[in-house]
């Protein structure tokens, strides 16, 4: 019998996305809305500990409920079969990292494009290997082809 499985359902994906993306725009407005408490001198205001951390959580959430739409766009267009859920969420996960961690080391002044590209390439490594995982697991639904 060839049975095929229900399509997964991506309402909750959707749902994901409205959270994130309104969570993370949101307190980034609020964040830099909010008044400063300088710990620095008056031209150079440094922000304290909170605030930069609410910063790149913010930043993180916001990245990734935005890339969300635009992952599983590129994977309905060229992709053969639509991935998971969960496979789309870690993909724009992966995307929002990358925003964090280029603005993590632009705060320290030593962001540059090689730099930048080394990160994304083993961002992209990690999702690599994590996909070729993924292809080699054998799932006792799906019978095995002819030799």
């Amino acid at each position: 019998m060839d049975e095929q499985l229900p399509p997964p359902n991506y309402f909750s994906l959707t749902l994901t996305t409205w959270v994130l993306a309104l969570a993370g725009w949101g307190g980034l407005a609020w964040l830099v809305s909010a008044p400063l408490t300088p710990t620095g001198d008056i031209y150079h205001p440094i922000p304290g500990l909170g605030p930069r951390w609410l910063f790149f959580v913010c930043w993180l959430a916001a990245l990734t409920g935005t890339a969300l739409p635009f992952v599983r766009y590129l994977h309905q267009r060229f992709a053969r079969a639509l991935p998971t859920p969960g496979v789309l969420l870690r993909q724009a996960i992966w995307v929002g990292l990358f925003g964090a961690i280029c603005a993590w080391l632009q705060t320290g002044h030593i962001l540059n494009l090689a730099l930048a590209a080394l990160v994304a390439a083993g961002l992209g490594g990690v999702e690599w290997f994590l996909r070729m995982r993924e292809r080699a697991r054998w799932n006792p639904d799906v019978p095995d082809e002819p030799a």
